[in-house]
C-alpha cells in the first residue's frame, strides 16, 4: 500500500509540475521537477525511494532511449555521423582520462581508478534531459540533431568505460587492450543484437496480423514491451542493453515508415499510447531523482570528514572543466566545417554555437543511476575509496549542468535565434497554418452521412481564416479578438451580467434561462481570460454549481434545449448586446476609443444577427446546432494538441505558442457566441 501511494505522489508531481511550468515558463520542467521530488521527502510521511540502479536503467532508460532512437532523423544521424562519433565515443574517452587526472590531481584522497570512473560516468550527455530543454530553448536543427545523436550513443561508451574504471578500482587490475576489445564487443553486439530482436519482433507481429490476430491493443502491448526484451536480452548476453534500445527504435521506425500508409489506425494509437508512457517516464525520471538530492546531500553536509564549501568547490571546477574540454574538443573538429557533416558553406560554427554545445552537454539520471551503482566494499572487504563523495560531486554536478543550461542556452538562443521580423512572421504563420489544417483533418475524419452538411460548414469557416492569415489578405495577421481588448471585452461581459440579473429581478425573464445564459457567459469568460483572471471565474462557477446541487437548480442546464429555450436566449443575448452597445458608444470617446470601437461594432453585428427571425426553414433540426458545435470543438482540440507539438519538437517558440493558444481561445470565444 506504502509502494501505491508513492507512486500516486509522484505522479501527481509530475502533473503539479507541469502547472508550475505553465505560470513560470522560464523555470524549466526537470528543474521543478528534482525540486519538487526533494521537497516532498522532507514531509512528516514523506516519500522515500532508494535509487535501484539496474531497475532504473530497465524500467525508465531503456524505453526512453528506444523512444529517441524511434522518433530521431535517420537521415540526419547519417549525416552527422561523424561529429556524432567524435562527441560519442572520442570525447567520453578523452573526458576519462583528462577529467580524471584532473580529478585525483584536485582530490588526491580519491584514488585514480576512482576518478576515472567518476569522469567516465559524468561524461554521457542525457537524452532526457536534451529534450526537456529542447522543449523551451529553440536550438539550431543541426545542433539539435548532433546533441540528440551524441545522447544516444555516449551512454553506453560512458557506461562501459564507468564499467571498466570502477572493476579496476574493486580489483586493483585494468588492461587496456582488453578493455578497448570488451568496448567494442559490447557496442556492436548491442547494436546486432537490438538490431535482430527488434526485427524478429516485427515479423512475429506481422506473422500475427497475417494469421487474423488484427487486435490492436494486442499488438500496441507487444510494442511496449518490445525496449525491456531488447535490454534484458542484450545485457544477459554482456552487451549494451543501452545501445539494443536504441537499435531497436530505429528498426521500428523503419518498420513504420514502410506501413504508415497501410495501418494509419495502428500508428494513431501508438503515437498517443506512447505520448502518455513517455510523458510519465520524463517526468518520473526527474522526480525520482530528486528524491535522492536530499540523502546526498545530508550524507555529505553532516559528515565532520568533508568541508561542504570546499566539497561544492570541487564540484563547480569540475563542471567547469567538462565544459570548457567539451568546447575545445568541439572547436578542435569543427575546422573545415567538418562538425555538421557539411561543407563550411552550408552551416557555419560560430563561437555562439560552439558555446552552445558546450553547454548543452546536460548531465541527468544516467549519471546518477550509474554513481548509485557503485559497490560498498572492494574485493579486499574494504569500502569502496570515497563512494558518498563521488555520488554527491555528481549530483552537484547534474544540477549545475542544468541550471547552467537553463539560463545561459536561452540567451544564446536568443541572440542567433529569430531576432528578424520577418523570420518570426514565418514562424508564426507556419504554426497557423499547421494547426488550422489539423483541425480541418479532424474535422475531415469525423465527417459522415449524420452531419454532411455542418462539417461542410466547419470546414467553410476554417477555409476562410485560412484565407486570412496568408501574405497579402487584408486580415492578415488579425486575431479574432486580440489580447490587448481584453479588459474591455471582459467588461463588456460583466455589463452583460448585470443586464441579466436585471431582467431576472424585473420578471422579463424566467429563473433557468437566466442560469442558462449565466453559464454561457461564465465559459465565453473563461475563453478570453488569462490565467490570473480565469482562477477566479473558475472559482466563481465552482460555487454556483455546488449552489445548483444543494438547492436543485438548473437541472435542465445539461438537457438538450428546445426551440422555446432557444428563443428566450436569442432574447436575452439581444438585450444584453443593447446594453453592452449603450454604454460602449460612450467609450469611443475616451482614451481606450480604438478598441471600445472593435467591441462595440462586435456587438452591433450581434444586434443585426439577432434582430432577424428565428430560423424557420422547412426541414431545420434544432439539434444541427448542436452538431455543429461538437465538431468545432472538434476542431480547437486539434489546435490546441498541434501548438502543443510543434513547441515541444522545436519548430516553433514558446512566444509563438502563446500567441498561437491566445488564437486558438479568441476563436473559441468566437464559436461560443455563435451559439
Amino acid at each position: 500500500m506504502e509502494l501505491f501511494i508513492a507512486i500516486l505522489v509522484l505522479l501527481a508531481l509530475i502533473g503539479i509540475s507541469n502547472v508550475i511550468n505553465r505560470q513560470l515558463p522560464y523555470l524549466p520542467v526537470p528543474l521543478i521537477q528534482i525540486a519538487l521530488g526533494s521537497a516532498v521527502t522532507f514531509l512528516p510521511s514523506g516519500v522515500h525511494m532508494p535509487l535501484e540502479p539496474e531497475l532504473f536503467f530497465l524500467l525508465f532508460i531503456a524505453p526512453l532511449l528506444y523512444n529517441d532512437g524511434k522518433k530521431t532523423p535517420r537521415s540526419e544521424l547519417w549525416r552527422l555521423r561523424a561529429p556524432i562519433l567524435l562527441l560519442a565515443v572520442g570525447l567520453v574517452f578523452t573526458t576519462v582520462f583528462v577529467i580524471g587526472y584532473g580529478i585525483h590531481w584536485m582530490i588526491p584522497s580519491i584514488p585514480l581508478p576512482v576518478a576515472f570512473g567518476l569522469a567516465a560516468i559524468l561524461s554521457p550527455t542525457d537524452a532526457v534531459s536534451v529534450n526537456a530543454l529542447a522543449g523551451r530553448i529553440h536550438l539550431p536543427k543541426s545542433l539539435m540533431h548532433l546533441l540528440e545523436g551524441e545522447a544516444l550513443m555516449n551512454d553506453a561508451s560512458g557506461l562501459v568505460a564507468f564499467k571498466f574504471a570502477t572493476a579496476a578500482a574493486v580489483t586493483g587490475v585494468f588492461s587496456l587492450p582488453k578493455a578497448s576489445l570488451s568496448f567494442v564487443i559490447i557496442a556492436i553486439g548491442g547494436l546486432v543484437v537490438g538490431a535482430l530482436l527488434a526485427s524478429s519482433i516485427t515479423g512475429i507481429r506481422y506473422l500475427l496480423r497475417r494469421s487474423g490476430l488484427e487486435d490492436e491493443t494486442m499488438h500496441m502491448l507487444i510494442h511496449i514491451l518490445t525496449p525491456f526484451a531488447l535490454y534484458l536480452t542484450a545485457e544477459e548476453l554482456g552487451l549494451s542493453g543501452i545501445l539494443a534500445a536504441v537499435a531497436g527504435g530505429v528498426m521500428h521506425a523503419v518498420e513504420r515508415d514502410r506501413s504508415n500508409k497501410a495501418k494509419p489506425r495502428a500508428n494513431e494509437l501508438s503515437d498517443n499510447t506512447w505520448s502518455v508512457i513517455l510523458f510519465l517516464l520524463n517526468g518520473l525520471v526527474f522526480v525520482i531523482l530528486g528524491l535522492q538530492i536530499p540523502d546526498v546531500f545530508n550524507t555529505i553536509f553532516s559528515s565532520p570528514d568533508f568541508n561542504n564549501y570546499e566539497v561544492v568547490g570541487y564540484a563547480l571546477i569540475i563542471f567547469a572543466m567538462l565544459i570548457v574540454l567539451r568546447f575545445l574538443w568541439t572547436w578542435a573538429f569543427s575546422q573545415g566545417g567538418k562538425i555538421v557533416g557539411g561543407s563550411i558553406g552550408q552551416e557555419k560554427f560560430s563561437f555562439k554555437i560552439l558555446a552552445m554545445t558546450s553547454i548543452s552537454g546536460v548531465r541527468g539520471a544516467i549519471t546518477l543511476a550509474g554513481a548509485f551503482s557503485i559497490p560498498l566494499i572492494v574485493e579486499t572487504g574494504a569500502p569502496f575509496p570515497q563512494r558518498s563523495l563521488v555520488i554527491f560531486l555528481a549530483a552537484v554536478i547534474i544540477l549545475f549542468s542544468l541550471i547552467t543550461a537553463s539560463i545561459a542556452l536561452p540567451l544564446l538562443a536568443k541572440q542567433d535565434g529569430i531576432n528578424d521580423e520577418a523570420e518570426r512572421e514565418q514562424m508564426e504563420r507556419h504554426g497557423q497554418i499547421k494547426m488550422m489544417s489539423a483541425a480541418i483533418l479532424a474535422v475531415k475524419q469525423a465527417r459522415d452521412e449524420t452531419n454532411e452538411a455542418e462539417s461542410s460548414a466547419v470546414l467553410t469557416d476554417y477555409s476562410r481564416w485560412i484565407r486570412e492569415f496568408k501574405p497579402g489578405a487584408p486580415n492578415y495577421g488579425y486575431r479574432l479578438m486580440p489580447g490587448k481588448e481584453e479588459g474591455l471585452r471582459l467588461g463588456a461581459l460583466a455589463i452583460e451580467r448585470e443586464e441579466t440579473r436585471s431582467l431576472l429581478a424585473n420578471g422579463e425573464i424566467s429563473k433557468e434561462h437566466a442560469a442558462m445564459f449565466l453559464r454561457g457567459l461564465e465559459q465565453l469568460e473563461m475563453a478570453l481570460s488569462r490565467s490570473s483572471h480565469l482562477w477566479y471565474v473558475i472559482l466563481r462557477s465552482t460555487v454556483r454549481a455546488i449552489k445548483g446541487m444543494l438547492y436543485k437548480e438548473d437541472s435542465r442546464l445539461a438537457a438538450k434545449l428546445s426551440r422555446a429555450d432557444r428563443e428566450a436566449l436569442r432574447t436575452i443575448k439581444f438585450r444584453t448586446s443593447c446594453a453592452v452597445v449603450d454604454s460602449y458608444e460612450e467609450l469611443c470617446r475616451g482614451p481606450d476609443k480604438n478598441e471600445a470601437t472593435d467591441i462595440l461594432k462586435h456587438y452591433k453585428l450581434i444586434k443585426d444577427k439577432l434582430s432577424k427571425p428565428y430560423p424557420a426553414l422547412q426541414g431545420y433540426n434544432e439539434g444541427n446546432d448542436e452538431v455543429k458545435r461538437d465538431l468545432h470543438w472538434i476542431a480547437i482540440q486539434a489546435e490546441r494538441d498541434t501548438v502543443q507539438r510543434l513547441y515541444e519538437v522545436g519548430e516553433i517558440t514558446r512566444d509563438i505558442a502563446n500567441g498561437l493558444r491566445r488564437t486558438i481561445r479568441d476563436r473559441e470565444a468566437f464559436i461560443l457566441e455563435q451559439e
